[in-house]
C-alpha cells in the first residue's frame, strides 16, 4: 500500500541559512541571455531587460519579505522601546533597497521599447531615482564606529591612485562618437569612483558584512545604470548595452544578500585582513588592457588621458608620506610599552621616539614600563616587574598589542595548560613560573611572552601563519611536559588559540585568540585553533545552548517526533522511533547532534534520557489502547546506559504505564560501545533479560564491528546508507554481507536514511526486513503518526 502523502512533505522547520539556488538560477540564466545576445539571436537590449526584469524580481522578493518582517529577526524582538527601533532599522532600510531594486529593474525594462532619442532621458530618470533610495536605504542601516580624520584620509588615498587609473580605463573605452569631451569625461569619473568603491569595499577589513555587501552591491548596480544612460541614442548602442547586464544582476542580488546579513544582527563588527594586491593589481591590468585596445585601433592617448595618468602621481606620494609620518609617531600614551619578560635580567635603554621595538617592549627596566606600572598602581607594578601575571599581564599584552607598528601583520597566541591536578596557589605560581620559561625557551628572540593568568600565557609574535602555527605546535609539546612542583608531578593538557594581527583594538584580537583556544579545548585539548567568524558563531551559539537548556524539561520546551519503521514486503508499519526535539523560543529548534555534546558537558543526559524514555512509553500506551502492537524505539547514550540504575528504572516506567517489555527497543550507538563496551555488554544483557529488545545503531561496516557484534546481546542491527547504497546505486555488496551475517547470529537487519526508491529495492532484494527513511515516512509529530496509522490495519507481531 503507498505511503500516504503527508509522509512525503517535510516537518523539519526553515533551515537557518536560506539555501542560494534561486540565486544561482537567475545568474545562469542571465549568463545563457549574454550568449544569445552576443550572439545575435536576441537583441541587446532585450537581453539588458529580460536580467534586469530577473534580477530585481528575486531581490525585491527578497527584500521585500525582510520589509514586512517574514524573515527579520527584528519581527518577534522582545525588549525595550530604543532596543525595537534599533532593531527595526533594517526593516526600514530593506523596504527603501527594495523600491531602490524595483526602480533599477523598471529603467532597464523600459528601455526595448523607447523610442532610440528618449532611451538616455529614460535611463537618467531611472538612475536619479534609483540614487535617491539606495542613498536613504544605505544610510538607514547601521553605522560602524567613526574613525579618525587621520585613517579616514588614509583610507581616502588608498583607493585614489585605483580611483584614478579606473577613470583612465572608463575613458579610454567610452564610445567617441557624438560625446562631447566634458561629459565624457563626468561619466568616466563617475563610473571610476564606483567602480574603485565596489574594488575598496570588496576588499576592505570588513568586506564579509552585510553593510559592504549592500554597499558593493548598490556601486555595481548605479554603475550599471550609467553605463545605461552614457550609451549611445542611436543604433550604435548594440553589444555594448550588455556591458551592464553582470553589474546590474550581481548588484541587486548583493543588496538584498547584504540587508538580510545586517537583519541577522550582523552590523560587520567582524574584521578580517584587507586584501592589497586586488587594489594594486586590478586597475593596473584594467589601464594596460584600456591601452592596447586603444593601440590595436590605432589610436593615440590624447591629452585628458596623459593628465589623468599623471594625475595618479600625487595620490601615491601623498599616500606614502601619510604612511611613514603615521609610522613615525611616538606612541601615544596609553599604548606606552610595559614590561612583559619575567626573565629578563639586564635594563635595555629606553625607546627611543619612533616606532616601538620588541626590545623596547619587554625591558623590565625602561622609564616606560616603570611609568606604566606605576600608573596602574602599587599591586600593578610589583606584577609588572614579577612578569606581568594577572591583570598586569593582561594589560601588558592589550599596550603591546596597540603599540605595534601600521601595518600590522603577525600573529597572537593564547594558551591554556588545563592541569589535570588542582594545584594550590603556590603550586600553581610555580607552574606558570615555568610554562613562560619554557615558552621564552621555544620563542624567538623577536616574540613576546606574556604571563597572563596562574596557568595560562600569551604570545605575540610577527611571524606568517604558517610559521604561527608551527610555534603553535612547539609549544603544544613543549608545554605538555610534566612539571614537578613542591614534591608533586602536574600533567597539562594545553590549548592554543591563534587570531591574526588585523587592524583592529588590542581588545578585539584577544577576545578572536582567547575564543580559538576555548574552541581548541572544546574539541579534546592538545591542539592548535585558528579564529575565523565562523567560529566565533559556533561558540556564540554554543555559550547560548549552553545558557539555555537547564531548566528545558521544567519550561515543557522539549519534544519527540516519531518516524515509523516499516515491513519493506508490505509497506506496513511495525514500529516508530522517538527523536527528541528542543523547542526553543530563542534558539529555534535544536537537535539532538547539536544538543546532545552539550547536555553531556553540563552532566544533563540523564535528566533528559529520563524524559525521553518516559513520554515515549506513555505515548506507546496511548497507541495500543486498540490492541495495535507496535514497538517503540528509544536512543540512548553510553553514558546513560552505563548508569547503575537505568535497568530498573525502565523497568519501573515500563510498569508505570502498563507497556509490555518486547513492545520497548533501546537502541545504542554502535560507534561509542567500544569504549566501555563490558559495562554496555551487561545492561544490554539486564534489559534482554527482563523481555526489553535492544538495538546497535549507526553500524558500521568494519571489522572491528563485525568482531564485537558477537559479544553483543542485542535483537536488531540498524545500517546505514553506508551498507544500503548511495541514492540511485543498485548493487548493495555490502548490506548483502551484513544481513548474511545478522542471519546467522539470529538478528533482524533495519535499513535506515532510505532517500529514494532505488534503495529501499536494494534494501528489500538483499533480504531486509524492515526499513526507515524519508521515502518511506518522516518524522512527525504524534498527532500526524496516529493518523498515518489509521489507514493500515491493527497488526500483530
Amino acid at each position: 500500500m503507498p505511503v500516504p502523502s503527508v509522509f512525503r512533505v517535510a516537518v523539519f522547520p526553515v533551515a537557518a541559512h536560506r539555501p542560494i539556488l534561486p540565486e544561482v538560477g537567475v545568474l545562469a540564466v542571465v549568463a545563457v541571455l549574454v550568449v544569445l545576445g552576443v550572439t545575435g539571436p536576441v537583441p541587446a537590449l532585450a537581453v539588458v531587460a529580460l536580467a534586469g526584469a530577473a534580477g530585481s524580481t528575486l531581490a525585491g522578493v527578497r527584500l521585500s519579505r525582510l520589509a514586512v518582517g517574514v524573515d527579520s529577526p527584528a519581527a518577534n524582538l522582545v525588549g525595550g522601546r530604543l532596543a525595537r527601533r534599533r532593531a527595526a532599522r533594517p526593516r526600514r532600510a530593506a523596504a527603501l533597497l527594495h523600491a531602490a531594486v524595483v526602480t533599477a529593474g523598471l529603467t532597464a525594462a523600459v528601455l526595448p521599447v523607447a523610442s532610440a532619442g528618449y532611451r538616455p532621458t529614460a535611463a537618467l530618470a531611472g538612475l536619479a531615482g534609483t540614487t535617491a533610495l539606495l542613498g536613504g536605504g544605505l544610510f538607514s542601516l547601521p553605522h560602524r564606529p567613526r574613525t579618525s580624520a587621520r585613517s579616514r584620509l588614509r583610507h581616502l588615498l588608498d583607493g585614489a591612485a585605483p580611483g584614478v587609473g579606473l577613470v583612465l580605463v572608463a575613458w579610454l573605452l567610452l564610445p567617441y562618437a557624438d560625446v562631447p569631451a566634458p561629459v565624457r569625461l563626468a561619466v568616466a569619473a563617475v563610473l571610476g569612483v564606483l567602480a574603485v568603491d565596489v574594488l575598496t569595499v570588496s576588499t576592505g577589513p570588513h568586506r564579509d558584512s552585510g553593510i559592504a555587501r549592500c554597499r558593493a552591491g548598490a556601486a555595481l548596480t548605479l554603475l550599471a545604470l550609467v553605463l545605461l544612460a552614457a550609451l549611445p541614442a542611436g543604433p550604435d548602442a548594440g553589444r555594448a548595452a550588455l556591458l551592464a547586464v553582470p553589474p546590474l544582476v550581481t548588484g541587486v542580488l548583493l543588496v538584498a544578500a547584504g540587508v538580510r546579513r545586517v537583519a541577522q544582527a550582523d552590523a560587520g563588527t567582524v574584521r578580517s585582513a584587507p586584501w592589497i594586491w586586488p587594489r594594486a593589481v586590478l586597475p593596473a591590468v584594467a589601464v594596460m588592457l584600456a591601452v592596447v585596445q586603444q593601440l590595436q585601433a590605432g589610436l593615440l592617448p590624447d591629452r585628458t588621458a596623459v593628465l589623468l595618468a599623471l594625475t595618479a602621481v600625487p595620490a601615491l606620494v601623498a599616500r606614502e608620506l601619510l604612511g611613514g609620518a603615521g609610522q613615525g609617531d611616538p606612541p601615544a600614551p596609553e599604548a606606552a610599552p610595559t614590561a612583559t619578560a619575567p626573565t629578563a635580567t639586564a635594563p635595555t635603554a629606553p625607546a627611543a621616539p619612533t616606532a616601538p621595538t620588541a626590545a623596547a617592549l619587554t625591558a623590565p627596566a625602561s622609564a616606560t614600563a616603570m611609568a606604566a606600572a606605576a600608573a596602574a598602581g602599587p599591586t600593578a607594578a610589583a606584577g609588572a616587574f614579577a612578569g606581568g601575571g594577572g591583570p598586569a599581564g593582561r594589560a601588558a599584552l592589550l599596550l603591546a598589542l596597540g603599540a605595534r607598528p601600521e601595518p600590522a601583520s603577525g600573529a597572537l597566541l593564547v594558551v591554556d595548560l588545563h592541569l589535570t591536578e588542582l594545584p594550590g596557589p603556590v603550586a600553581r605560581d610555580d607552574v606558570a613560573a615555568e610554562a613562560v620559561h619554557r615558552a621564552r625557551a621555544v620563542a624567538t628572540a623577536d616574540e613576546e611572552v606574556f604571563d597572563l593568568t596562574g596557568t595560562g600565557l600569551a604570545v605575540v609574535t610577527r611571524a606568517g601563519p604558517v610559521l604561527a602555527y608551527a610555534l603553535g605546535t612547539r609549544l603544544l609539546g613543549e608545554l605538555a611536559r610534566p612539571y614537578e612542583v613542591s614534591g608533586a608531578v602536574l600533567r597539562a593538557r594545553p590549548s592554543v588559540g591563534l587570531a591574526e594581527l588585523v587592524p583592529g583594538r588590542p581588545e578585539d584580537l584577544l577576545r578572536q585568540a582567547d575564543l580559538a583556544r576555548r574552541r581548541a579545548a572544546q574539541l579534546g585539548r592538545d591542539r592548535v585553533e585558528w579564529y575565523d567568524a565562523y567560529l566565533e558563531e559556533q561558540l556564540v551559539r554554543r555559550l547560548d545552548l549552553e545558557r539555555e537548556l537547564p531548566g528545558a524539561v521544567a519550561r515543557g520546551e522539549l519534544d519527540l517526533v516519531y518516524q515509523p519503521v516499516l515491513g519493506l514486503a508490505d509497506r506496513s508499519p511495525v514500529g516508530t522511533e522517538a527523536l527528541l526535539r528542543w523547542r526553543n523560543p530563542v534558539l529555534g529548534t535544536v537537535f539532538p547532534t547539536e544538543l546532545l555534546p552539550v547536555a553531556e558537558d553540563l552532566d544533563m543526559v540523564g535528566e533528559l534520557g529520563a524524559w525521553v524514555l518516559d513520554r515515549a512509553c506513555r505515548q506507546l500506551a496511548d497507541w495500543s489502547v486498540g490492541g495495535r502492537r507496535l514497538w517503540m524505539a528509544v536512543n540512548v547514550t553510553t553514558r546513560e546506559l552505563t548508569s547503575p540504575d537505568f535497568v530498573p528504572r525502565t523497568a519501573a516506567v515500563l510498569e508505570a504505564y502498563g507497556v509490555g517489555p518486547d513492545q520497548l527497543v533501546v537502541e545504542v550507538a554502535e560507534p561509542r560501545v567500544a569504549a566501555d563496551l563490558p559495562t554496555v555488554t551487561a545492561r544490554l544483557a539486564g534489559l534482554r533479560s527482563m523481555g526489553i529488545r535492544t538495538a546497535l545503531d549507526d553500524f558500521r561496516v568494519e571489522q572491528a564491528s563485525l568482531t564485537q557484534l558477537r559479544r553483543l546481546p542485542i535483537d536488531l542491527l540498524k545500517v546505514g546508507p553506508e551498507a544500503v547504497g548511495a541514492i540511485g546505486d543498485r548493487h548493495h555488496p555490502l548490506l548483502d554481507v551484513v544481513v548474511t551475517v545478522a542471519d546467522r547470529l539470529g538478528l533482524e537487519v533495519v535499513a535506515e536514511e532510505l532517500e529514494s526508491a532505488h534503495q529501499v529495492e536494494g534494501a528489500l532484494r538483499a533480504g531486509c526486513r524492515y526499513g526507515q527513511g524519508f521515502e518511506l515516512a518522516r518524522p512527525a509529530t504524534a498527532e500526524r503518526v496516529e493518523a498515518y496509522f489509521e489507514e493500515f490495519p491493527s497488526t500483530s507481531r
